[in-house]
């Protein structure tokens, strides 16, 4: 494991997880990572964002954090009046997604949808940087090795070398993978090799144990790295690898999980949408807990507080 504080962790965007409420209760709570990046913004013609995307991104809910919003179009003029407006807002880096896998999303041509367009993915890079060079602003892409092909990397990285690409975040994985098989893992090597912007590696680390195996594996330490599904289900995980602890403090775990719980009743009714949102959660969070399933089962099952409650207690209450 690299030495405390050498290791930079970024933290992935999950759609209707990390958002603002999620965000300021695990960097409250628990810190250590050096960028959040939002879920998806989806501009329009008739607007940049909705009023939710605003209210996520509004500087006054993302205090004492590094925040890149992202954006998902295949539309160079929708993605610069995007960017346009969160300068405005006080953003000086924007990250494009070029590797949402949801079949709606693709089949729009956006998110890894856009990847096999490679004619029109260089005009939109060309109206999106010429952009970013007279507005001082930095765009970073978070990508997939392509869409029916992992070779498809090999054209996607001569792409984005033509490009000043603040970083480039690599899932090496393809569309038709969404999230499951073994990672790609000789492609990320290749973009190792290859790519002339800094790159920033995606994808499986659940444990500083993974982690390890990965810098092994390409021969040289990963740092920056990007985490999410690791970071959700092990909310300790940065901390773990920075080194600052070694094990999974479920004190902090309660901390954290009542925290998100009552700002989540604080804007949301009734009891079942605010549930709908905690089971989510706990469809991670469950792991932790495979002694308890039947705790867990009856707790994605609750339909009110009382009974969510009565069951969370029943696997935290003696903390």
């Amino acid at each position: 494991m690299q030495e405390t504080g050498a290791q930079s962790i970024y933290f992935a965007p999950l759609e209707g997880i990390t958002g603002y409420i999620f965000r300021n209760a695990y960097n409250e709570i628990y810190g250590n990572v050096d960028k959040y990046f939002a879920p998806f913004i989806s501009p329009t013609g008739r607007s940049s964002m909705t009023p939710r995307d605003r209210r996520d991104l509004d500087p006054d809910n993302n205090t004492g954090m590094n925040l890149i919003p992202q954006i998902l179009t295949c539309d160079a003029s929708l993605f610069i009046m995007a960017a346009g407006e969160l300068q405005d807002m006080g953003y000086k880096e924007i990250d494009l997604n070029l590797g949402c896998p949801s079949g709606t999303v693709c089949a729009k041509g956006k998110g890894a949808g856009f990847l096999p367009e490679t004619a029109k993915l260089r005009s939109f890079l060309d109206g999106i940087y010429a952009f970013s060079e007279n507005a001082g602003i930095k765009i970073s892409v978070k990508t997939r090795l392509g869409y029916y092909d992992p070779e498809e990397f090999f054209d996607l990285i001569e792409i984005f070398n033509a490009y000043p690409i603040s970083e480039l975040i690599v899932h090496p994985r393809i569309r038709g993978d969404f999230y499951k098989g073994e990672i790609r893992r000789e492609y990320f090597a290749y973009a190792i090799e290859h790519a002339v912007c800094p790159l920033i590696y995606n994808g499986d680390i659940y444990t500083p144990q993974d982690l390890e195996d990965l810098s092994s594996y390409f021969k040289t330490p990963l740092s920056p790295v990007m985490l999410g599904r690791g970071l959700i289900t092990d909310p300790s995980l940065a901390s773990k690898i920075k080194g600052i602890s070694k094990d999974t403090d479920m004190a902090r775990f309660k901390e954290f999980h009542d925290t998100i719980y009552h700002e989540y009743q604080k804007v949301m009714s009734p009891d079942i949408n605010v549930l709908y949102k905690m089971k989510e959660l706990w469809s991670y969070w469950s792991s932790m807990f495979s002694d308890n399933s039947r705790d867990i089962k009856k707790l994605l099952k609750a339909k009110k507080y009382a009974d969510y409650e009565s069951c969370v207690y029943s696997l935290l209450g003696h903390l």
